[in-house]
């Protein structure tokens, strides 16, 4: 199934500001807001989380299924989709991380 395709089946984010994605020592690593371009990733990433409690290498595996045609392109070209680019690495290392849904209504204004 086509990336598109896989983000209708997950659940819905309106309510989500950005994640935030914690190292083992509970440091910020990444952000992922949740705008145009980048709410796919926010999708994914939140649904993962939602079914596996982290990014781990399990949610990881299935996260590079659900990007889908994008994973194909993101091992040809290295750094041109870097929320796949951190899956990779995740299964790599074996090192995964933590996740902080940061909602609309917890978010600073800006």
């Amino acid at each position: 199934m086509a990336f598109a395709d896989n983000l209708q089946q997950l659940p819905s984010i309106a309510h989500i500001a950005e994640l935030q994605l914690l190292d083992a020592q509970g440091q910020l690593a990444a952000t992922i807001p949740n705008v145009p371009g980048k709410a796919g990733s926010v999708t994914l990433y939140n649904a993962l989380y939602a079914k596996h409690g982290s990014i781990n290498v399990a949610a990881a595996e299935e996260g590079l299924e659900l990007f889908a045609e994008h994973t194909a392109d993101a091992k040809v070209h290295p750094g041109s989709h870097p929320n796949i680019d951190r899956l990779l690495q995740v299964i790599a290392s074996g090192q995964g991380y933590a996740v902080a849904v940061i909602s609309k209504s917890d978010a600073p204004a800006a």
